[in-house]
């Protein structure tokens, strides 16, 4: 599956665990969204994206991908060390210029 570049950084920098990487994925003015809580900017999207990393210790499994102009969404199992694992998640994305600004997670 061809994946967009950002997309695909996103990935690789979870299958390593890499909350640095992962966060420089998204814009300095990025939103995310999940699990009934935001986060805002590069520093608080590091932080969770540790936390979870500690907690759940996921992994994604790229299933399917829509793409409509600088909106994407993925469709992914993803596994891991919570309740239900494994589950299919949809990411809903929003990028400019190579960078993810907002990143919905249902």
């Amino acid at each position: 599956m061809k994946l967009p570049q950002v997309i695909a950084g996103l990935l690789m920098a979870q299958e390593k665990y890499d909350a640095n990487a992962f966060s420089e994925c998204f814009s300095d003015d990025a939103v995310v969204f999940d699990e009934g809580k935001t986060y805002h900017g590069k520093k608080e999207i590091r932080q969770w994206n540790e936390m979870t990393n500690v907690k759940y210790k996921t992994k994604y499994e790229p299933l399917e991908i829509s793409i409509a102009g600088d909106t994407i969404t993925l469709t992914a199992e993803v596994s891991g060390t919570f309740d239900g694992s494994p589950a299919i998640i949809k990411y809903h994305f929003e990028t400019r210029q190579g960078k993810i600004t907002y990143l919905n997670i249902r």
